[in-house]
């Protein structure tokens, strides 16, 4: 029941990003790499701030509500399931109904107009680069987040309030990192340094965690400050990619957000699937009394799994040849 309340949960939230932001929208907004990257770290800045409300509304519905039987539980997470729905839905009336679809001015782009033929994306090495740092990256942060309140519950036994607290100090730490990053001025070298940055500190994270002993389960909060910080410097910067490697070419920018979507998705499932294959029950028997033994990969999945992920993108990003200073250094404005 546990484990299916938790992917219910993680549904509604990859269900409410993905009607947050088109990624698409990003390149077609404006072709300057910095400002690119600045919309980047706004929309990852608020997605964190949309996982924060998400437990705002678990709280108030856990608190207004009883939880005496299972049928009292599964109504409390039906009712998050329909607010968040609700409060999705309304944030996406809101945007198609009162935000305006911005355009490039059409001397920008003038030579651009062309279809880009899906192949054309498949000739090109750092596709397949930035497809390989992409869903690393997306391997790195749900694969953790599916097992961080496993972790904190099953492997350490700390109170059933750190299963919320310790994603609240990663998220709010993502924010403001994520703010932060809106005031960099972007370069190739800059983008593939933060990303390194980032996967080496996950790297770090990620041995502690494995390594971390029940009588110091309250370092997990101290790790949690560096695995936000070391969240948005690897989303930031490796969704970034996906404008450098788009570049001016935007009538293929929906099939590269989309290809790098599908793909990461299929990757975070099987790898799931994976995990999951190996977790087992045995029983041990002690004279007459017959206890359960619980074999958790929890420790795998929240420390080996995305450590290595990490250490596997910070490889295949510093072979990459990032110019994003080629593409036009002002920003392209909207049209009325």
């Amino acid at each position: 029941m546990q484990q299916l309340l938790c992917f219910r949960a993680k549904w509604l939230m990859d269900l409410r990003q993905y009607f947050l932001v088109n990624w698409s929208m990003i390149n077609c907004i404006t072709l300057n790499s910095t400002s690119r990257v600045v919309l980047a770290s706004c929309r990852n800045a608020f997605t964190m701030v949309a996982n924060l409300s998400l437990y705002a509304v678990a709280g108030i519905v856990f608190t207004t509500t009883s939880s005496n039987t299972h049928d009292d539980i599964e109504n409390q997470y039906r009712w998050i399931a329909y607010l968040s729905i609700a409060v999705g839905c309304c944030f996406v009336g809101m945007f198609h109904l009162g935000t305006r679809e911005p355009r490039l001015k059409a001397d920008a782009c003038v030579d651009k107009q062309a279809r880009i033929s899906w192949d054309y994306w498949f000739k090109k090495v750092l596709y397949y680069q930035v497809a390989l740092v992409y869903v690393l990256t997306r391997l790195v942060v749900n694969v953790s987040q599916a097992y961080l309140a496993f972790y904190v519950i099953d492997d350490l036994q700390m109170a059933q309030s750190a299963k919320a607290l310790v994603p609240a100090v990663i998220y709010v730490c993502s924010f403001f990192v994520s703010v932060m990053l809106q005031e960099v001025a972007w370069t190739g070298r800059r983008m593939k340094a933060y990303y390194s940055a980032g996967g080496i500190l996950w790297v770090f994270c990620g041995a502690a965690i494995f390594l971390l002993p029940r009588n110091m389960s309250w370092f997990v909060y101290v790790l949690s400050i560096f695995i936000g910080v070391a969240n948005a410097l690897m989303m930031v910067t490796g969704v970034s990619m996906q404008s450098v490697l788009v570049g001016e070419d935007l009538n293929g920018c929906a099939f590269v957000c989309g290809s790098l979507s599908f793909l990461d998705k299929i990757a975070c499932g099987l790898t799931l699937y994976i995990l999951q294959s190996y977790q087992t029950t045995s029983k041990r028997t002690q004279g007459d009394l017959a206890t359960d033994v619980y074999i958790s990969v929890s420790r795998f999945g929240l420390g080996l799994v995305p450590a290595f992920c990490s250490l596997v993108g910070v490889a295949i990003t510093y072979g990459m040849n990032l110019h994003p200073q080629n593409l036009k250094s002002t920003l392209v404005p909207l049209l009325e």
